[in-house]
C-alpha cells in the first residue's frame, strides 16, 4: 500500500509540475534509472510512472534520448477555474434549458456533443446481438420469468471478479443488479434520506443527479471542486455539520474527467466514516481510464460498510440496456426492501447477456479499443479547441471516461451558444445544467465519445467560430 502511494505521489507531482508550466514542453526529464535512484524505487516502477504520464500525454518517448515533456498545443491550455459554490443548499433547476438539450436525445441530423454516452460506432453490436440470442436460449423460459431479487447471478459473479482489480474484493452476494446506475443511485438515495435531508455533491456535477435529488425533495449542497483532483476536502469539512448524505463520483467524473487522488478517497471514505455520514459512490465511468491501470474506487478503502458502490455497462458497453448494480454494505437490507417495491426484477435476458459477455473475456478486449479511442479523442478535440477557440478558452484535463469541460472567457454564454448551435445542428451541453446555482454560464460540456472524422473537426471549427463571433 506505501508502495502504490509512492508510486501516485511520484507521478502525481510530475504530472502537475507540466500542467503548472514548471516543466518546459520539450524539456527533458529524468532517466529512468535516475528516478528510481531519486526516489529509491525499483526501475519497474519508475518506468511504470513514466507510462503513465506518457498516457496521459504529458510526456514523449525519444529513441535512445529518454522522456520529454510533451510539445502538444493544447496543453498550454489553461485549466478551468476551480469551483465556488455557495455554501449553502440550492435547488434552482434551469428546467427549461434541461428540457430543450434532453429533447435532441435520437435526433439523427445532428452532432450530439450534449450526451456522455459513446456512439453506437464505438460499441460491439453484433456481439452483443448474439449474446442477447444466446441468453434467450440459455434461460428457463426463455428469459420471460422474474430472476433473483437481488439479480442476475452471472452478472454479480462477473461484477465481483472484476472488482479485484481496483482492490474491491467484492463478493456476488455483495451486489444487487439494478436498470442502470440511476436506477441504483435512485434506491440509494431513497433507502438513506427523507425530504428535506441534505445532499452534499461536487460541482459542477453530472444534471440527472441533481434532478434526481431535487425530485426527492432533498436540499443540495455543491461543494469547491477542482480539476485535477476532484473535491476540495477541507470544504466538505466545513460542510459536515449539515450533511445527512454525500454522492460523489470520484473516477473521471462527468463533467471535468478529473481522477480523485488514492490518498484523497481514503481520507474521505474515513472522514465520513467518523462523522456517520453515508457515501454514495458513482462509478460508472471508472474503467474508461487512460492510465495504465484501473484506479481504486473510494470503496476499495471501506472497512464500515459506509460505502455504496455503484456502476453499470451504459458508458461502457450499452447505454439502452439498462444494466447497472450496487455494492450497499451495511444498508444492503434497507436496498432490497425497496428494489422490491420499485423493480422487483430487472430484464432477465439483458442481464444475462451481459454477465456472458463479461464472463467471454469480450468485455476487456473492447474497452481496451474503446478507452484508445476516447484518448485520441481527447486529443483531436483539445488541438481544434486550441485551434479554433476563442483566445482565453480553458479546458479540463480529462485522466478518463466521456467528458471534455470547456470554460469560454466569461461574456460568452453557452445557453446563447446553444441556441446559435442547434442553428448549425450541433447540440451542446451548456454549463449551467450542471449545477442549481447561478453559476458555469461560460462553460460547456463536450462528449469525446463521438467517431473522429473530418465532419467532426468541421463541426468544432464551426462552434469556434460561433463562439468567437459572441
Amino acid at each position: 500500500m506505501k508502495k502504490d502511494f509512492l508510486y501516485n505521489e511520484i507521478a502525481q507531482n510530475i504530472a502537475d509540475k507540466i500542467r503548472t508550466g514548471v516543466l518546459k514542453a520539450g524539456e527533458r526529464l529524468p532517466s529512468v534509472r535516475m528516478l528510481s535512484r531519486e526516489h529509491a524505487i525499483s526501475i519497474n516502477t519508475a518506468r511504470r510512472i513514466f507510462l503513465e504520464l506518457e498516457a496521459q500525454s504529458l510526456v514523449q518517448p525519444r529513441p535512445q534520448s529518454g522522456y520529454f515533456v510533451s510539445a502538444l498545443n493544447y496543453l498550454k491550455l489553461p485549466l478551468p477555474e476551480v469551483s465556488q459554490p455557495l455554501p449553502a443548499a440550492r435547488n434552482k433547476e434551469p428546467e427549461e434549458l434541461i428540457s430543450s438539450v434532453y429533447s435532441n436525445m435520437g435526433r439523427s441530423d445532428l452532432t450530439m456533443f450534449s450526451f456522455g454516452v459513446p456512439s453506437g460506432n464505438l460499441l460491439p453490436l453484433a456481439k452483443l446481438k448474439k449474446e442477447i440470442v444466446q441468453a434467450t436460449r440459455e434461460l428457463p423460459e426463455g428469459g420471460t420469468e422474474y430472476e433473483l431479487l437481488q439479480g442476475n447471478i452471472k452478472l454479480r459473479r462477473m461484477v465481483s471478479a472484476r472488482s479485484l482489480a481496483w482492490k474491491g474484493d467484492l463478493k456476488e452476494n455483495d451486489l444487487i443488479t439494478a436498470n442502470g446506475c440511476m436506477s441504483a443511485l435512485a434506491l440509494c438515495l431513497m433507502a438513506l434520506t427523507r425530504p428535506g435531508d441534505t445532499l452534499a455533491l461536487e460541482s459542477p456535477c453530472y444534471p440527472g443527479i441533481l434532478q434526481l435529488a431535487v425530485s426527492l425533495g432533498l436540499k443540495v449542497l455543491e461543494v469547491a471542486t477542482h480539476p485535477v483532483s476532484g473535491i476540495d476536502i477541507d470544504a466538505l469539512k466545513a460542510l459536515l455539520p449539515e450533511i445527512d448524505v454525500c454522492l460523489l463520483v470520484p473516477n473521471f467524473n462527468t463533467p471535468l474527467g478529473y481522477c480523485t487522488p488514492d490518498e484523497r478517497k481514503r481520507e474521505i471514505v474515513s472522514l465520513l466514516a467518523r462523522h456517520n455520514i453515508p457515501l454514495i459512490e458513482d462509478d460508472a465511468y471508472g474503467d474508461l481510464y487512460f492510465s495504465a491501470e484501473r484506479p481504486k474506487c473510494c470503496k476499495s478503502f471501506d472497512k464500515e460498510g459506509n460505502v455504496l458502490w455503484c456502476s453499470s455497462v451504459s458508458k461502457t458497453l450499452a447505454p439502452g440496456y439498462r444494466v447497472g448494480w450496487v455494492a450497499p454494505g451495511k444498508y444492503k437490507d434497507r436496498l432490497l426492501k425497496l428494489k422490491l417495491v420499485h423493480a422487483l426484477s430487472a430484464t432477465s435476458v439483458v442481464h444475462e447477456a451481459v454477465g456472458n459477455f463479461l464472463m467471454t473475456g469480450r468485455y476487456e478486449n473492447h474497452l481496451r479499443h474503446l478507452r484508445k479511442t476516447l484518448q485520441e479523442n481527447y486529443r483531436h478535440y483539445a488541438l481544434a479547441i486550441a485551434e479554433h477557440f476563442p483566445a482565453g478558452t480553458k479546458i479540463s484535463r480529462p485522466q478518463g471516461g466521456l467528458a471534455l469541460w470547456v470554460e469560454f472567457p466569461g461574456e460568452i454564454d453557452t445557453a446563447e451558444l446553444y441556441n446559435h448551435a442547434l442553428a448549425k445542428q450541433i447540440s451542446i451541453a451548456p454549463g449551467r445544467m450542471f449545477t442549481l446555482q447561478n453559476q458555469f454560464q461560460n462553460c460547456m460540456r463536450l462528449c469525446i465519445g463521438l467517431p473522429w472524422t473530418d465532419d467532426l473537426a468541421l463541426k468544432l471549427r464551426q462552434l469556434g467560430n460561433l463562439a468567437r463571433m459572441m
